[in-house]
């Protein structure tokens, strides 16, 4: 008896093994000790001109940080007078601030810099979140951590500029995106860079180009008096008819600064390396500007939460057959893709979360029975449900600048929010966006909306998302197909007078973007009936067998059956 109590627990593990195996399709790698910015999940996408089906050049930035401040301003245009300064500040991320404190940098008085560099005669109208997004002129910016190499370190404390200040500053003063990198490079050298951030990536757009900008600080012992640069940055400009992607790794390779259409950068990014030991001339090899400074290992296959880069080229150029077992470091800065990407398009890629690859969360048992893609964590996908919103800028040359600059923004959890408009030329936020807490609930924040619906989404989620996926229907996909009509209005009322064309794009925006806040708190309260308790869903789904009654799918039962067998005696 003993001996058959045996093979029979030996056969039921061997079954339970086969079946679990084949279900979860376990990674061989999953436990490699974590990646560098491995908290990061800031996927930024970029878009060419002739990339997109519109003309629009395109970026992203899904602002992963799940404490960070969400709320969004409008900061107006103003003239200044001869010998005003524009006083600098080290701007936190993590701070939220109310409309009645004024502008974002009024609440950082304690964090003065002590520098004060020149004004300008007039600075421009821009839009903001935790960085400058996009000014009257369509500048764009979407922002990624990638990390620097460890012997320079994450700080320098004598710096006065960190990122955000640095976005705000470009928004303030720069009309296009060469303009702007060579602005905030130049301040970075001078003033320096790194207070409180390392290696950072920008993608800065106008309506003809858009360049990947990336900067890192040059270690503890900088100061001004030394005379020395106080960032090593450089930028390359992706071609129009290509995409590219920044998933917090640095994306440049081999720089040539005599080819200033593709490439700007610090005059001593090369020689700072080799001070540093982070470049060797001696060994024949070119230099490179993410293999010195922001090094990144493994590849998809080896490390899934690196699949973000596989994932956006095998998504845009699925003729090439990219392999995620390919290094990282060794996939191209851009691509064409095989099809011209529309807005749609990029925000689908931006939910993305890998489905029918290997690094899929759904696959085998991870999803569990209402296949929940956030119950596995194993693989970094670019969607994510803690970005305090995603990003989608539009830079649009046949228009003029308030009419052509478009901010697509969602707040909170991608694949349950939705993308609401905002033109560069609008002269407000909506109140609701100006305000909000993690730690207050608040009826009157916006981002609190997003999060009711995406709380409740959690409970049935493969069911829920259809009814989520109606609701971004209705107010997603209709605005985009408005656009073209709102665009004419505009054109046509800012040929005759500008200011008129302001007042209607801002009514517009606002009232668009209030009747969706209105719509998700409706659809939270739906969502919270229907699945409460599994509620209603129940009485749809479900089907009886004498007295009991299943509320999950039949593979689910039976996969549990198999697990309770390997733990319960098999004698009993």
């Amino acid at each position: 008896m003993r001996t058959k109590i045996l093979v029979l627990r030996l056969g039921l593990v061997i079954l339970a093994g086969c079946v679990l195996a084949g279900l979860l399709a376990i990674h061989p790698n999953s436990g490699n000790p974590p990646p560098e910015n491995e908290a990061e999940n800031c996927t930024v996408v970029m878009v060419g001109k002739d990339a997109s089906t519109d003309g629009s050049v395109m970026t992203t930035h899904a602002a992963d940080c799940g404490v960070c401040d969400w709320t969004w301003r409008h900061v107006p245009a103003a003239d200044h007078q001869p010998g005003e300064t524009r006083k600098i500040y080290h701007v936190h991320q993590i701070r939220t601030w109310p409309p009645s404190e004024g502008l974002k940098w009024d609440l950082y008085k304690n964090d003065f810099t002590g520098l004060e560099i020149p004004q300008v005669p007039r600075t421009f109208a821009f839009h903001h979140g935790v960085f400058g997004y996009q000014n009257e002129h369509q500048l764009s910016i979407g922002e990624a951590t990638i990390g620097n190499a460890r012997k320079i370190s994450n700080r320098t404390p004598a710096a006065k500029l960190d990122i955000t200040m640095l976005t705000l500053l470009a928004m303030e003063r720069c009309r296009t995106a060469r303009e702007a990198v060579r602005f905030m490079g130049g301040l970075a050298e001078q003033h320096g860079y790194g207070f409180h951030d390392g290696g950072e990536m920008l993608a800065v757009a106008d309506p003809r180009e858009v360049w990947i900008f990336e900067i890192m600080p040059v270690g503890p012992l900088w100061t001004p008096e030394s005379g020395q640069p106080g960032a090593a940055w450089c930028a390359q400009r992706v071609p129009d008819d290509h995409v590219s992607v920044c998933p917090n790794e640095s994306r440049i390779d081999e720089v040539d600064l005599n080819n200033t259409d593709y490439f700007l950068g610090s005059a001593h990014m090369i020689s700072f390396a080799v001070e540093q030991g982070l470049y060797d001339p001696k060994s024949g090899q070119s230099f490179s500007f993410k293999r010195a400074y922001s090094p990144s290992q493994g590849s998809a296959k080896s490390n899934p939460r690196r699949a973000r880069l596989w994932r956006f080229f095998d998504l845009v150029a699925p003729s090439r057959k990219f392999s995620p077992d390919m290094a990282n470091m060794e996939f191209p800065f851009s691509v064409k893709p095989d099809k011209k990407l529309s807005v749609q398009d990029v925000m689908t890629i931006m939910r993305d979360k890998c489905a029918g690859t290997e690094f899929d969360p759904l696959r085998g048992l991870r999803g569990g029975p209402f296949g929940n893609p956030y119950y596995d964590s194993s693989t970094r996908t670019i969607g994510t449900n803690h970005a305090e919103y995603t990003t989608v800028t539009q830079s649009r040359s046949a228009f003029p600048g308030p009419i052509g600059g478009l901010v697509w923004l969602a707040l909170g959890s991608q694949d349950t929010s939705c993308f609401v408009p905002f033109y560069a030329g609008i002269t407000d936020m909506p109140d609701s966006y100006k305000i909000g807490d993690h730690w207050v609930f608040s009826r009157d924040s916006a981002r609190w909306a997003f999060d009711y619906t995406d709380f409740h989404a959690q409970v049935v989620y493969n069911a829920a998302l259809e009814d989520v996926k109606e609701a971004q229907d209705k107010w997603e996909t209709s605005a985009i197909a408005r656009t073209p009509e709102i665009d004419k209005q505009a054109l046509d009322l800012y040929s005759r007078d500008p200011a008129k064309a302001a007042e209607f794009l801002t009514g517009y925006c606002l009232d668009n973007a209030c009747s969706v806040v209105n719509a998700w708190w409706e659809l939270g309260d739906r969502l919270l009936v229907k699945y409460n308790k599994l509620g209603t869903y129940n009485i749809e789904k479900r089907s009886t067998e004498g007295s009991k009654t299943r509320t999950v799918p039949d593979w689910w039962e039976k996969m549990v059956k198999v697990y309770d067998a390997i733990l319960e005696p098999a004698d009993r």
